[in-house]
């Protein structure tokens, strides 16, 4: 329980994927890339760890 990211999350997550963001499979390489731009802790993390699942599954 509690693995399901909001629509928001997902979304977002896809939307900085197309704008050619040089993102990794690697949660704590993503965190740094968002953190300059994500102002809140909880969703920066949680789209750091979509990012990564992303990545990794392609």
């Amino acid at each position: 329980m509690g693995k399901i990211k909001s629509k928001m999350v997902k979304r977002s997550a896809h939307e900085l994927i197309k704008r050619g963001i040089e993102f990794t499979d690697k949660f704590e390489d993503n965190k740094k890339i968002l953190g300059k731009t994500m102002p809140g802790k909880k969703i920066r993390n949680q789209m750091a760890g979509y990012i990564a699942h992303i990545k990794k599954a392609k």
